[in-house]
């Protein structure tokens, strides 16, 4: 990790971090409105503009009226209802395209007038690539719900929020060094900390299933809770295929299940960590306690999406709220670490 502090890469980073959130927001409103797999071709450089004429606006929908999404969903779709979903994805990448030179120009502004001296500047290098990876796997993505089901492949989909996540939580975490200070040294492996990173690792998995319930649009399997198919536990959760452990990430209803239930594990591991950071530091309490009520507000926004079929608002502030969730356990751990480096 760096070393040198910085007023200004601070700020540069605060907002790519903020960009990228926003991007991860757009995408997830790019998935509920089914507008992802509008775009058929990926052309990093061209695609930057729409369709500017009639026929090239006929051309392009005659390649999507190709994909299984219109022969098997959308075959009434309008010309000027696919303009509608095109325009959506089209701003997505469009978005993409703009967050990169956030990143790319003030990186090498800052590395050649010396504020981020060369030897601090892996992490910075390793968020390029890692945006640039990022791009890859997205069209991957959409690429695997252009072949035979009109669907994105729900691992890939997952594959792509935790690249998003990674160059969100790297941003941020030097970030929040340029404004703290970055702690150096060994971690001396405190209560507080241990509980802050065992937060982080459930939420992630949370996270992952999360993306599995996207994915395979698992949400809409039921619309009740805390019963589904008017059970508590319903039968054939690990049955549907073999082996059973499959039914865990390829199986909507079990899928939904383990997202509904593993984020209680979530809550728990947070108050654990909250009430174990009594005696810390005012900002390491600050910080857990900021982290259970964001879990708490997060499980009640799950909760309404799934009474409220999946409606989109709803689901939008569920999956920014995760966000925030994911960003307030990196500080929560940072300052774990910070408190740890003081004593």
């Amino acid at each position: 990790m760096p070393k040198t502090q910085n007023r200004a890469v601070m700020t540069w980073l605060f907002l790519f971090a903020f960009s990228v959130a926003f991007l991860v927001v757009w995408g997830g409103y790019t998935r509920l409105t089914r507008s992802g797999l509008s775009i058929t071709e990926w052309n990093p450089i061209s695609g930057a503009l729409p369709p500017l004429s009639e026929q090239a606006w006929q051309d392009e929908f005659l390649k999507y009226q190709q994909t299984p999404e219109f022969i098997q969903v959308n075959s009434n779709m309008t010309l000027d209802e696919y303009k509608f979903i095109f325009f959506i994805e089209w701003f997505h990448r469009l978005l993409a395209r703009l967050i990169g030179l956030i990143y790319a120009i003030p990186v090498f502004f800052f590395l050649f007038t010396k504020r981020i001296p060369w030897k601090e500047f892996g992490i910075y290098f390793f968020m390029g690539m890692l945006f640039i990876t990022q791009a890859f796997a997205g069209w991957f993505m959409v690429a695997s719900g252009l072949e035979s089901r009109p669907a994105v492949s729900h691992y890939l989909l997952t594959v792509h929020l935790f690249l998003a996540l990674t160059l969100l939580g790297s941003s941020f975490w030097t970030a929040i060094g340029h404004l703290r200070g970055f702690p150096q040294g060994r971690a001396k492996f405190s209560l507080p900390w241990k509980l802050a990173v065992a937060s982080l690792v459930l939420l992630l998995i949370q996270i992952a299933w999360g993306g599995f319930t996207a994915g395979l649009k698992a949400g809409h399997v039921s619309n009740t809770w805390p019963l589904m198919f008017g059970q508590l536990i319903p039968k054939g959760l690990l049955s549907a295929v073999q082996p059973w452990a499959l039914n865990l990430v390829e199986t909507p209803q079990t899928v939904a299940f383990v997202h509904r239930w593993f984020a209680f594990a979530v809550l728990v591991m947070a108050l654990w960590a909250y009430f174990a950071a009594g005696k810390a530091q005012a900002e390491v309490q600050k910080s857990a306690l900021v982290l259970v009520g964001l879990i708490v507000l997060q499980i009640l926004f799950g909760i309404s999406v799934v009474l409220f079929n999946v409606q989109i608002g709803i689901a939008l502030f569920h999956q920014a709220t995760a966000i925030l969730l994911f960003l307030s356990t990196l500080y929560f751990i940072h300052a774990a670490r910070r408190a740890e480096a003081a004593s």
